[in-house]
């Protein structure tokens, strides 16, 4: 149902180098009724789709660690990132996507997965959904080193760990990524580890 607080949206595309920054102008009607123009910058990744995998019988999920460049030029000394498995939709399915991103990040081919719930991350400037998903992992589904696509300049290590151990570099700040705090507290919240 559109919202009929917004008219007069108009979109400048800034830049299209990596994906789509634009500058948006709307008006938009406060709540006393009156009409205010708002100008906001917002970027345009696409949506992406996250997992986390979990071994019930050994308590341990398996997660992932790479250089994010955002984060080092924002006090991150290494700017390396322990996360969980994601990444862009890239007009697929978000369960197509979760499924093809675990086997090239983390070399698990999963065949199951269950989808937990859809955010919006970053909701004041980023247009990008994030649809979460959860799977339980065994070693046989090991096919191969995993490490990401060299053609799209990946190279990620991958983790096994304990989840007590993740949940307490969640406390220590050794894992400060949102999505990822996010599954993690979810698989303890729901006792599934």
């Amino acid at each position: 149902m559109p919202n009929d607080r917004v008219k007069n949206l108009t979109e400048e595309i800034l830049s299209t180098n990596w994906n789509t920054l634009s500058k948006i102008s709307y008006q938009y009607q406060k709540n006393d009724g009156s009409w205010e123009t708002q100008e906001r910058e917002t970027y345009k990744r696409g949506n992406a789709a996250v997992i986390i995998l979990y071994n019930r019988s050994l308590r341990t999920v398996i997660l992932t660690n790479q250089f994010r460049v955002p984060t080092f030029l924002n006090g991150n000394a290494t700017g390396m990132m322990i996360e969980a498995c994601a990444g862009l939709l890239d007009d697929d399915d978000p369960e197509v996507c979760v499924k093809r991103e675990t086997v090239e990040e983390t070399g698990y081919k999963i065949d199951t997965v269950t989808k937990v719930f859809e955010i919006y991350m970053s909701p004041g400037s980023v247009t990008e959904k994030l649809y979460f998903f959860i799977a339980e992992y065994s070693s046989d589904m090991k096919i191969n080193a995993g490490g990401g696509l060299a053609h799209e300049q990946e190279e990620i290590d991958v983790l096994e760990m304990d989840i007590d151990k993740a949940m307490q570099m969640v406390e220590s700040g050794e894992i400060m990524d949102a999505k990822t705090i996010i599954l993690l507290q979810h698989l303890k919240l729901k006792q599934i580890l």
